[in-house]
């Protein structure tokens, strides 16, 4: 398969990237397409949809061999289940797929027409290798079995963001900030109350601690200082 794209994101690293596509509406991400496939024709009718399916690749988890069982994060780390019964990045194939909010079609001199789409769950740079619509008649199932994963889909930390360190951050990125906070960016293994976690998110450097549910920003400081 060819990479047709990149998406752009205020993810510079695998480390706080939400765990699904739509968790955090705020997160978005610009698609600039590669050369050969820059071409306004492909485009064309796209507007016509609000979600797009994107599948792309996990290209910070390749690797040569595989394992049949992980341990899915929302689990704590300590349940093994079968790879093919999880999302995990982890996989024979590194290959994702991800449902995301089409924002608007941007033309640009540099990049030619882009996508910006809104809930991405990619690092920045994540190569893409298709772009399909989103068709609620086929692709929705209401009354779907979630298995393990429902019993999960309501978990959050309550985010202490101190005013005067929120503030650092740009206004339109601060609702966004929290809500990756929210999901607890941790691998599933730490849980040491005293530890001192970094995330970076737009340009910044977000310092942490969890104590139980219960997470405090303590610095943020921008990545250029």
């Amino acid at each position: 398969m060819e990479i047709i794209a990149r998406i752009y994101t205020d993810l510079p690293e695998k480390f706080g990237i939400p765990r699904q596509s739509g968790i955090v509406d705020g997160l978005c991400g610009k698609i600039v397409f590669e050369d050969k496939y820059r071409v306004k024709e492909a485009l064309d009718g796209i507007e016509e949809f609000s979600h797009l399916w994107l599948i792309w690749q996990f290209s910070e988890n390749i690797r040569a061999d595989w394992s049949p069982t992980v341990r899915p994060p929302r689990l704590n780390g300590n349940t093994r289940k079968g790879v093919f019964a999880t999302r995990s990045p982890f996989r024979p194939n590194p290959i994702g797929l991800s449902c995301v909010k089409l924002i608007s079609v941007e033309h640009d001199k540099n990049n030619g027409y882009t996508l910006i789409v809104g809930g991405v769950d990619m690092m920045n740079g994540t190569p893409i290798y298709d772009i399909k619509p989103y068709i609620t008649y086929t692709d929705s199932r209401p009354d779907a079995i979630q298995g393990f994963a429902g019993d999960v889909m309501d978990y959050r930390l309550n985010v202490n963001f101190p005013e005067n360190l929120l503030e650092l951050l740009p206004e339109k990125k601060r609702k966004t900030a929290i809500e990756l906070l929210e999901q607890d960016p941790r691998p599933a293994y730490h849980d040491d109350a005293i530890r001192i976690y970094g995330m970076k998110y737009a340009g910044f450097d977000i310092k942490f601690c969890v104590d139980g549910n219960e997470l405090t920003v303590v610095d943020v400081t921008c990545d250029s200082e």
